[in-house]
């Protein structure tokens, strides 16, 4: 088990996408802690999943957007196991308007979760990565960020804002031995892709040069490379896993 008794953190990881990536990670080993805003019952699923696999792992609630939530969480999971080894700032949301009705608190929400939540995660588990002087940040952001999307320009702003964050950590963090790295998950088959109308889907389907929505499953599979030791040369790269989309 490559990530055996490896300490991972993962974000708005009881649902979708993240709820994937915890439970690739556990199954090779890793003690997982899942964080989570509000969907107490996903988290209670999740709970029972990952203890399964290892009783060291956990769920943790907080808004990653908050300065104070994020510090008390960090507090919480440090207390437990010492030290984090891998961050994969995965939570997000999406307030889809064009622009001309876009509010400034949908901006500002978007903004909070997607970019200031990766900031302040990210801030708090240096401080331990830098004591090992080993470590892995893996941010996921959107093809939204590199093609643009109509109603999206909150969402991109957050998203692109990731990726540079991504390339300018990793040249902070390089000598230190921590590595930093974003996944671009394209269209990916998860609750929220599942309420498409067919129109919708097939117009999407159009976009993509493979010709299928990808699965949780293969996005899991590139952020664990990238969490491995196989891509320790790797670092400020983002791996699009969107089957040519963009």
């Amino acid at each position: 088990m490559p990530f055996k008794e490896k300490r991972v953190i993962v974000t708005g990881g009881t649902r979708g996408l993240g709820k994937a990536i915890a439970l690739s990670f556990a199954r090779q080993g890793a003690w997982v802690a899942s964080i989570y805003a509000s969907d107490d019952k996903s988290a209670l699923n999740m709970e029972s999943a990952l203890k399964g696999f290892s009783a060291r792992s956990l769920i943790v609630k907080a808004d990653v957007a908050l300065r104070h939530d994020v510090q008390r969480m960090f507090e919480n999971i440090l207390g437990q196991w010492e030290h984090v080894d891998i961050l994969v700032n995965n939570a997000g949301i999406i307030r889809d308007k064009l622009l001309m009705f876009l509010g400034e608190e949908d901006w500002d929400l978007v903004i909070g979760v997607n970019l200031k939540g990766t900031y302040l995660c990210s801030r708090a588990v240096i401080k331990s990565m830098i004591g090992q002087r080993s470590g892995r940040i893996i941010n996921i952001t959107s093809p939204s960020a590199l093609m643009g999307r109509e109603g999206q320009t909150n969402y991109a702003a957050s998203k692109g804002g990731i990726i540079s964050f991504t390339k300018s950590l990793s040249r902070e963090m390089a000598r230190l031995g921590i590595t930093v790295n974003a996944v671009c998950p394209g269209l990916i088959s998860t609750p929220m892709t599942d309420r498409f109308d067919p129109e919708t889907k097939r117009s999407f389907l159009k976009m993509i040069p493979i010709g299928r929505f990808g699965e949780p499953e293969e996005v899991a599979g590139a952020v664990l490379f990238l969490a491995s030791q196989k891509a320790g040369y790797i670092t400020g790269q983002v791996l699009a896993v969107d089957g040519g989309l963009t």
